[in-house]
């Protein structure tokens, strides 16, 4: 299958690299034809890569991969080039201005798009990269989850139609990861670290219930096992900003986890579900 693949920071290259492992011709769309993600790992034969998004518009399948706070954007310049392709969204974030998720930013800048999904799991970008086994919830409807399966073999993949819970659980554990890590520094013993982690979790849940999601996908991939992987290793950048930020240091990067906790706080006011712990920590960290 031909796969185009937006976006090329460190996981959208090990995105495009799986697929062209699992035997897919890919196309790998890098913004000004920057591709600065993995530079130390050798690119596959069968990855093509380009600025020029039209290069993209006879492929059979798109992963998107760019960060959450370039979506919206990058969604809007596909729109010229789209051309009825089903859409996997492999960013986990919500936009920081909105509140909105990646599927409800793809609903309104390409309405016409009907067969989309969500790709979410523990992964780091370099392990998956490197063939290191992993897995990840694949949710969606029928022809996106095929076509994911396909573009996507070298995964395991867990099917699930349950494409708004899959997203909350890539954005809750974003803000809970950076949570985890300002606790390891600043909570008076491990009490009460695992006190405020969970009950920042259960809150993320009960918004996820309140938008009609599943409370089954919070122990599956994109739930229970990316919330341990970014939750307690200093190698998940949203852990190790949390450290930083109690320690008073400077952090490096995109933190999805800062943007994450307040749009999550954001959405639960509209939605009038209580999130006493996740505000008390947003001021703690004085985001």
């Amino acid at each position: 299958m031909n796969i185009g693949v937006f976006g090329a920071g460190a996981w959208g290259t090990a995105l495009a690299y799986t697929c062209a492992k699992s035997g897919n011709n890919v196309i790998h769309w890098g913004f000004q034809g920057l591709f600065d993600g993995l530079a130390d790992i050798e690119k596959p034969d069968n990855v093509t890569r380009t600025s020029d998004m039209s290069d993209l518009k006879n492929c059979e399948y798109w992963l998107i991969v760019t960060p959450a706070a370039f979506f919206r954007e990058t969604v809007r310049k596909m729109k010229d080039v789209y051309s009825g392709q089903p859409i996997l969204i492999c960013t986990k974030g919500m936009e920081g201005d909105t509140g909105q998720f990646m599927s409800e930013i793809l609903n309104s800048e390409i309405p016409e798009c009907i067969d989309f999904g969500v790709l979410s799991g523990p992964q780091f970008a370099r392990e998956v990269a490197t063939g290191i086994p992993t897995g990840s919830t694949i949710a969606g409807n029928d022809r996106v989850r095929a076509g994911g399966h396909i573009a996507l073999s070298a995964l395991y993949l867990q099917d699930s139609v349950d494409v708004i819970g899959t997203q909350i659980c890539g954005v809750g554990k974003n803000a809970v990861s950076l949570i985890s890590g300002y606790l390891t520094v600043t909570a008076r013993g491990e009490n009460e670290r695992a006190l405020a982690f969970t009950r920042a979790w259960d809150e993320v849940v009960d918004l996820a219930v309140e938008m009609g999601a599943d409370c089954g996908t919070f122990l599956g991939l994109c739930g229970l096992g990316d919330l341990f992987l970014s939750a307690t290793s200093p190698t998940s950048r949203n852990f190790s900003a949390g450290e930083a930020i109690a320690r008073g240091e400077q952090y490096t990067g995109t933190v999805e986890g800062i943007f994450a906790l307040r749009g999550l706080i954001h959405r639960a006011e509209i939605l009038g579900v209580k999130t006493p712990i996740l505000i008390e920590m947003k001021q703690k960290m004085d985001l």
